[in-house]
């Protein structure tokens, strides 16, 4: 097969086999979180189009996060279950339905369908879980590297496409934005289905950094859900399960559920055109990839405790500076290059911190659950941000709070403690 014939090439070269697939989880992230991101870019032409207020359209973004945050858990059940392969290619058609769903919205039920529950479920059949399967199964040496360069895909991806959104948004309308995206999951599906492998042991391969092949374990059977909440039931043991998750949600309120989802009309409010507030997005996006590949280096290094505890006290400050500092397009500039290196600098020690404390097959599937939490956050406060906003005139109040919510993760890290014993092997 395909597969086996590029990894012998490749072993061949000396490279190993693990670099394909996270290539392949890069782009395949990269362009389905596009997918979730670009409906936050197009509500001012929507709600033109559609003649509905920035409040109604907020609600069903709101609930696309919801979304994405509670197919989390049982993604991670389902990939322990089917294998992540067999998922991604599921999500991949799923989210180009949801898609098809959206760029033929012509009323209210249309729209919750498509924006607010397929293109929250489809990208969290995969989510996080992806990133974490790759990093733990096919990598033993440089994973927080490799959460890093995912994790950027996740956020890099809303980020860059929303400013190509609102160029083709503002030149063939607010439908054909969303093609791009589709044209880049039906090509990544295809990839993923030539290419995509569970696990090294089936290219007769070790992971990267080892030097033999460990046993597979045997895949759970039975009911994902069920196989879901015995993997909760590991984590609801352990106090650092509820920082991680609280600080996570937290994580969530601060970038997509404030910014992604309103800084461009926030932008608006303050006389910034809405392709000029989007390309304020993909600055965030370009550092915070280089931001988020930096912080898996430092998660490999350095205690990703304090590192947690630094990338939300910063994130707390630049919120709340942003609000109390110019508002000209001068200081927003600074302030999305600084908030960039930062955007989701949480991921890799995050991810990290809970392989280390819960194991490699357990500690994918309780990111799941961390990630739900985060996704919560999000869509709670899209959805509040938006009614703030439209009840008091402003979105002041809302990024000063979700700064304030930044500090208090910070200050949460104190109470973690350090690995220090084997973690617990996953439920069969």
């Amino acid at each position: 097969m395909l597969a086996d014939r590029l990894a012998r090439a490749l072993e061949a070269r000396g490279i190993h086999y693990a670099w394909v697939m996270a290539a392949l989880a890069f782009f395949y992230v990269l362009f389905s979180t596009s997918a979730l991101g670009v409906p936050g870019v197009l509500i001012l032409p929507m709600s033109q189009d559609l003649g509905m207020t920035i409040g109604e359209l907020s609600a069903p973004q709101g609930l696309r996060f919801v979304m994405f945050g509670a197919m989390a858990p049982f993604a991670g059940g389902l990939m322990l279950r089917y294998g992540p392969r067999r998922i991604v290619a599921f999500a991949g058609v799923l989210l180009m339905v949801g898609l098809v769903v959206t760029a033929t919205i012509a009323s209210q039920w249309q729209l919750w369908l498509g924006i607010g529950v397929i293109l929250g479920i489809a990208p969290g059949l995969t989510a996080l879980q992806i990133n974490a399967i790759i990093s733990s199964r096919w990598f033993a040496a440089r994973r927080g590297l490799v959460v890093g360069l995912m994790g950027g895909a996740s956020a890099t991806g809303v980020l860059i496409f929303m400013p190509l959104a609102a160029w083709i948004a503002e030149h063939w309308g607010w439908r054909m934005a969303l093609l791009p995206s589709g044209i880049g999951i039906a090509v990544m599906v295809g990839l993923a289905q030539l290419l995509f492998r569970d696990r090294p042991q089936e290219l007769g391969l070790p992971a990267y950094g080892e030097t033999a092949m460990q046993p597979i374990p045997p895949r759970p059977q039975g009911n994902f859900v069920r196989i879901s909440f015995e993997m909760l039931s590991l984590g609801i043991r352990r106090p650092v399960f509820w920082i991680l998750s609280g600080a996570f949600a937290i994580c969530g309120v601060s970038s997509f559920g404030v910014t992604q989802a309103h800084l461009v009309p926030y932008c608006g409010d303050i006389g910034i055109p809405m392709v000029t507030a989007a390309w304020l997005l993909a600055v965030i996006g370009v550092f915070d990839l280089i931001g988020t590949v930096g912080s898996g280096w430092l998660s490999d290094r350095y205690d990703n405790r304090w590192l947690l505890a630094g990338y939300y006290g910063f994130r707390g400050l630049s919120l709340i500076w942003l609000v109390l500092s110019d508002t000209s397009l001068a200081g927003l500039t600074v302030f999305a290059v600084v908030y960039g290196l930062d955007f989701i600098a949480t991921m890799p020690p995050t991810v990290k911190l809970t392989i280390a404390t819960f194991g490699r097959e357990a500690g994918p599937a309780l990111l799941a659950w961390i990630f739900a939490a985060h996704q919560f956050g999000s869509g709670a406060f899209a959805a509040l941000a938006g009614s703030s906003r439209d009840a008091v005139g402003s979105y002041v109040p809302a990024f000063f709070v979700a700064g304030l919510l930044c500090l208090v993760a910070a200050a949460s890290f104190v109470a973690v403690r350090r690995p220090t014993r084997a973690p617990s092997p996953a439920p069969a």
